[in-house]
């Protein structure tokens, strides 16, 4: 399979935050992996940032063995399988009865009940303003990623988070500073579940309040090589017509962010085809036309790259709930991870992604994983003319 893929000049692993649904993307990973694509950057969101720690910091041949051991970790709290396989009898009494342990239990490995609970805690601090208490999470990092290997630069990492005071989106890089497992945690403090993580004197919550992916981040920080991306993303915009208030509440995290997602996604998009409609305009220009200071500007602007997205979409069916991205069940974590291989199989398989050549207009798009043989256009993104979109 490998050898039917090119090796693109730069590799970049784009992860999704979502909880629990992180397991779909370590067999993402175990995936692109055995196909022969490692990632030359990794940046992650949440859950997403965790899983980027995992894979940048360790070398190559440990890492699908270090996101193994951590999702075996955060699952081994509710190791206990239905009593049968029918879904539609005892599954979603499961689901709904591992979510509500996990909430009352914690995760091994990740977060714990905060005891006392923050209503008895001091006003100002960190632990009268969250449900839980991460520093099992803290200890799980420091054991299992290599943060020298980080800052060595090998792997580049970016993770995303929000400061607290101001609301301004952040971005730790390990290409501009040193990152330790504080960025990592602040990436994913969600409140109020999470409490806010100190760093340089300011406070962190999950960059998710702002955007659940780092894919802007990428397109806008990368302006010299081509790109592949794989945009792993953990919720999925399309979905059935809620009949409860359960159903609703599900349907409802599944819109806001799979919709933030694919509005950054398209804008973006855009955002490169315009860039490749100005150089093609500037390349057209006469000479006392380019000499124009407005026009070097412009030619400043559309410096651009050719860019090749594998968009994979967490479409698993297994039990939909609102809880599910704190869900942490072992058998609902394996079958993500399957779930998250097969994609991946399928899409290197696929004849338009070993076919595809450089994108005409400046970037290609190819959701191919869910598809029937026949390929059938994703409704997860609505069509755009301005962009070509596979799958």
């Amino acid at each position: 399979m490998s050898k039917s893929v090119r090796k693109p000049e730069e590799f970049v692993l784009v992860l999704q935050g979502g909880g629990a649904l992180g397991s779909y993307q370590a067999g993402v990973f175990e995936a692109l992996a055995a196909g022969g694509l490692a990632p030359d950057w990794v940046a992650g969101i949440s859950i997403g940032a965790i899983n980027a720690a995992l894979i940048a910091g360790n070398p190559p041949e440990r890492r699908v063995e270090r996101l193994r051991g951590f999702w075996e970790r955060a699952t081994s709290g509710m190791q206990l399988r239905p009593l049968w396989d029918d879904r539609q009898c005892d599954r979603p009494l499961f689901v709904e009865f591992s979510a509500g342990w996990i909430a009352a239990a914690g995760v091994p490995g990740f977060f714990a009940p905060r005891m006392p609970p923050p209503f008895l805690q001091f006003p100002g601090t960190p632990e009268a303003l969250s449900f839980y208490d991460t520093a099992p999470l803290r200890a799980t990092l420091e054991e299992m990623v290599d943060f020298d290997l980080i800052n060595r630069g090998k792997t580049r990492l970016s993770v995303g988070a929000v400061n607290v005071r101001s609301g301004n989106f952040i971005y730790f890089d390990s290409r501009h500073s040193r990152i330790g497992p504080e960025h990592i945690m602040a990436s994913g403090a969600l409140p109020p579940a999470f409490p806010p993580v100190e760093i340089d004197g300011e406070l962190y919550w999950d960059g998710g309040l702002v955007s659940n992916t780092p894919l802007q981040y990428v397109l806008d920080q990368e302006q010299e090589k081509d790109l592949t991306i794989a945009q792993v993303d953990l919720f999925s915009a399309e979905g059935q017509l809620p009949r409860t208030m359960l159903e609703a509440a599900e349907r409802d995290k599944d819109i806001r962010y799979s919709s933030r997602t694919r509005v950054s996604t398209d804008m973006n998009l855009r955002l490169h085809r315009v860039k490749s409609l100005i150089r093609e305009l500037i390349d057209e220009a006469p000479k006392a036309v380019a000499a124009d200071p407005r026009i070097r500007e412009l030619e400043a602007f559309s410096k651009d790259t050719a860019v090749t997205v594998m968009h994979l979409i967490n479409r698993h069916r297994g039990y939909d709930s609102a809880t599910k991205d704190y869900e942490f069940s072992r058998v609902t974590m394996l079958e993500l991870w399957a779930a998250g291989t097969a994609d991946v199989q399928k899409t290197l398989a696929d004849p338009q992604w070993i076919g595809r050549g450089r994108p005409t207009h400046g970037i290609a798009v190819f959701d191919l994983g869910h598809g029937s043989p026949h390929h059938e256009p994703s409704t997860d993104r609505a069509p755009d003319p301005a962009k070509e979109h596979v799958g």
